[in-house]
């Protein structure tokens, strides 16, 4: 059986990822799991490294490079060692030339089809989709990437989080770099600006990942029904000309939030649709929902009167649903089919 993949996404290095997943390490060991950890970079932070007291680590390999020697994952040795569940760090790490695999994403794919559960880190500027919106984002290229497949496939993503304040208070105590790469790394890559920029595609990008599990949720228990965590996205239109360029905007929008309700809402004075007899309607405003296009529901509102159920109305502008016949059914709107 397949081991199952669990990962600590942060925005940018600091905020916490390896000290959460040595965490969770602790935490499985106290319960009695088999854990190992199979390679973690501490980066000199003396709070992440009291983290791997009482943890099993796996020996490292030495590798020669240029006359130069870097420690590496002994793969082989963590499928051999064969615990329930290692801990590997940096997921995007680029390994040795000369090592097995490429990337450490590749070790970590072995470890799972040995049947090994993997828990690892990753931070958001190393996904390969982000990688030009992050370098003009800081200005730094980002040469160590992961296809973003590798990470979507996970059955886990936690995000790590932290407010871009909280992070360069943590930097300017020490417990980040050391003091002298501090001054230059906040005045550089670790700006208000550009972590509160890699927060966002952080959190944007994990609540795609979100809906995919949903999707997949709802398919395999064979879910059709509406969930309120439906996102809905709502749409004023004046009358004016900019009513398709809002309408077409609010489209977007929907369609990035994965089927998303769409609302158009004209609010028009009930002067323009004189109303002797009107129906009740609920609530201290006056709506209908109104037949439209595919993914467009179509409401109109009247202040302070409801509309008229006469047929000999006002003719509402041409992008506006006409209000409903006095049993109640709505008219269709001709403008409507075409907007997407």
């Amino acid at each position: 059986m397949r081991g199952t993949l669990r990962i600590y996404l942060g925005a940018a290095p600091g905020v916490g990822k390896t000290y959460a997943m040595l965490g969770e390490g602790q935490r499985r060991v106290e319960r009695g799991t088999d854990l190992v950890v199979g390679y973690v970079d501490c980066h000199g932070r003396p709070r992440t490294k009291e983290m791997l007291d009482g943890l099993e680590m796996v020996p490292v390999k030495t590798m020669t490079y240029r006359g130069a020697t870097f420690p590496e994952m002994d793969t082989d040795a963590v499928i051999a060692r064969a615990p329930r569940v290692a801990i590997v760090d940096e997921l995007a790490h680029t390994n040795v030339p000369g090592s097995k695999n490429e990337k450490r994403w590749q070790d970590i794919e072995d470890l799972l089809d040995a049947g090994i559960d993997v828990i690892s880190t990753v931070n958001i500027q190393h996904l390969e989709s982000l990688n030009d919106v992050v370098e003009q984002i800081t200005g730094i290229p980002q040469r160590e990437t992961v296809p973003d497949e590798v990470v979507r496939r996970a059955d886990q993503v936690e995000l790590v989080d932290m407010a871009p304040e909280a992070l360069r208070r943590r930097m300017a105590h020490g417990n980040v770099y050391p003091p002298e790469k501090v001054g230059a790394a906040l005045g550089n890559y670790f700006r208000v600006g550009n972590l509160t920029a890699l927060r966002e595609l952080a959190m944007l990008w994990l609540a795609d990942k979100v809906d995919d599990q949903l999707d997949r949720y709802r398919a395999d228990h064979h879910i059709t029904g509406t969930w309120e965590a439906r996102e809905r996205v709502v749409v004023g239109l004046t009358g004016g000309p900019e009513g398709e360029t809002l309408i077409r905007r609010a489209a977007r929008i929907a369609d990035r939030s994965k089927g998303a309700d769409l609302f158009a809402i004209h609010i028009t004075p009930a002067t323009v649709w004189p109303a002797p007899t009107p129906p009740t309607w609920p609530g201290s405003g006056h709506w209908w929902k109104a037949s439209a296009a595919p993914s467009i529901t179509w409401w109109a509102i009247t202040s302070p009167a409801p509309c008229s159920t006469s047929p000999a109305a006002s003719t509402p502008p041409s992008w506006c649903w006409a209000p409903p016949d006095g049993a109640g059914s709505p008219r269709s709107s001709p403008a409507a089919s075409g907007w997407k």
